[in-house]
């Protein structure tokens, strides 16, 4: 029976907070923001706590897509007393365009993918990521030919954590739950959520900062994964 792997893309292959700092510092000097508010830190760090509460907002349904991308920039904005609104519009659409064409992986990363093609792994992707902008970034950091599905959570109806993406999954691929691993950087969307269809998981944990979790399985380092697996699918014997 084949084994089946399924990846998270951001944060877990794709090192998203690279290329969206690279992404956005390039539209910061763009657009002007240096010469009207200065520190682009104080913007970027602003912006990621700002975005990083409206993403849960989308994840728990609240908001739409639509809402998530304008309203980021704008309660940065306003956070920050810029006076811009007119640039609103102009970053939002920037960095939607810009963002996705960076390629910046973790380390090793089509190395081990290449590994895991040899070994006669079936890889795909689960993301809750937005479908224009993550085929986007798997065409242009050459993730794409390694995968078999790539389902975005749009396509389902359902974010993950929900079980029911997880199971869509496994029917789409023909996949059996005994035979499959999730590998996210999310504990609770991606480990807990492969979980709670039966489903192992490897949490991907590069600045080991849930080391609390002791009796999961975890990988610092995307080429810590072949001999990972191979303990995890030993455990399911």
């Amino acid at each position: 029976m084949a084994k089946h792997l399924f990846f998270d893309l951001d944060r877990t292959l794709w090192d998203f907070e690279r290329n969206s700092e690279t992404a956005l510092r390039q539209l910061y000097e763009e657009l002007g923001l240096h010469e009207i508010h200065g520190s682009f830190e104080l913007f970027h760090n602003t912006y990621k706590e700002t975005n990083a509460e409206l993403w849960k907002q989308y994840g728990n349904g609240e908001i739409s897509k639509e809402i998530l991308r304008t309203e980021r920039f704008k309660a940065t904005f306003e956070k920050l007393n810029i006076d811009k609104s007119e640039l609103v519009e102009r970053i939002s659409q920037g960095y939607i365009e810009l963002s996705p064409r960076q390629t910046h992986l973790f380390p090793k990363t089509l190395e081990t993918l290449n590994e895991l093609k040899r070994d006669g792994y079936q890889m795909h992707i689960i993301t809750n990521g937005f479908k224009e902008v993550q085929f986007i970034k798997l065409e242009q950091a050459r993730l794409k030919p390694y995968f078999d599905l790539i389902l975005c959570s749009e396509e389902v109806g359902h974010n993950k954590p929900s079980r029911f993406i997880f199971e869509h999954a496994l029917k789409q691929t023909g996949a059996h739950v005994s035979e499959s691993v999730m590998i996210g950087d999310d504990y609770e969307v991606d480990i807990v959520g492969a979980r709670n269809c039966g489903m192992h998981g490897i949490l991907f944990d590069p600045e080991n900062s849930k080391g609390h979790l002791e009796n999961e399985f975890r990988i610092q380092h995307v080429t810590e994964l072949p001999e990972k697996l191979t303990w995890v699918l030993r455990s399911r014997l």
